[in-house]
């Protein structure tokens, strides 16, 4: 056993591996970050708004979790290999911003752009997307930048509560006239809260006190301690 493990310790400290074994740990990290993330997402989506046995609820959301730890590690894995492969054939032999530019190209493509996509795939692009976005319009405004100052401070005092506020009368104007153009996740949550009927209720007449029913409270709690796991695997709480 001692024997193994000095094996393995030489091999993980051998400095002329350190390149292959950052692919192995993305490929490792990769999955375990997609499990942690989708698992409590998918169970809280699928056990709320799916149909269907406990056994078939469980096998979606196993589903999920792996295609969503899969894929990530695919993408790190790619990711990882080709940014290798273009520093070491590289005249100077280091890392340019170019090479992260197409190695995260042909990583996206081959995992998250070729053929019909799962909603799980679809789900991670639009996250991704959502915060380049944001990333890149933090990005124009920095000092230094093309925008003259004034402009610069009136379209950081005032760009995100305008980004906000379209940002959500066009989701809701979607909703109303084009549901069917909506994410079906994103559809489904804004069903639930919308076009739901009023939730039943028991009272204690004559004192006009009103209370969910023991269905909804359980569903309440579930949700409850989901996202609180949620938020444990995430480290936030």
């Amino acid at each position: 056993m001692d024997g193994i493990k000095k094996t393995v310790e030489s091999i993980v400290l051998d400095p002329q591996l350190a390149d292959l074994l950052a692919i192995v740990k993305g490929a490792r990290n990769g999955f375990t970050y997609g499990a942690k993330i989708r698992f409590p997402h998918a169970l809280v989506m699928v056990f709320l708004f799916r149909s269907g046995t406990l056994r078939e609820k469980l096998q979606i959301v196993l589903k999920a979790t792996f295609q969503h730890a899969r894929n990530l590690a695919t993408f790190a894995t790619l990711y990882k290999t080709m940014l290798l492969f273009l520093r070491t054939t590289s005249p100077e032999s280091k890392e340019s911003s170019s090479h992260t530019f197409l190695s995260g190209l042909v990583g996206g493509y081959i995992v998250f752009g070729r053929g019909i996509q799962s909603s799980v795939n679809q789900q991670i692009v639009i996250y991704v997307f959502a915060r380049v976005m944001l990333s890149l319009a933090r990005l124009s405004v920095q000092k230094g930048g093309a925008i003259p100052r004034e402009l610069r401070e009136r379209v950081t005092n005032n760009a995100w509560p305008v980004f906000a506020a379209l940002s959500w009368a066009s989701v809701m104007w979607l909703y109303r006239w084009h549901p069917d153009t909506i994410q079906p996740s994103l559809k489904s949550s804004m069903k639930y809260m919308y076009a739901r009927p009023i939730l039943p209720m028991f009272s204690f007449k004559g004192l006009g006190i009103t209370y969910p029913d023991p269905y909804t409270i359980r569903r309440m709690l579930t949700i409850f301690v989901i996202q609180i796991y949620r938020l444990q695997s995430l480290g936030l709480f």
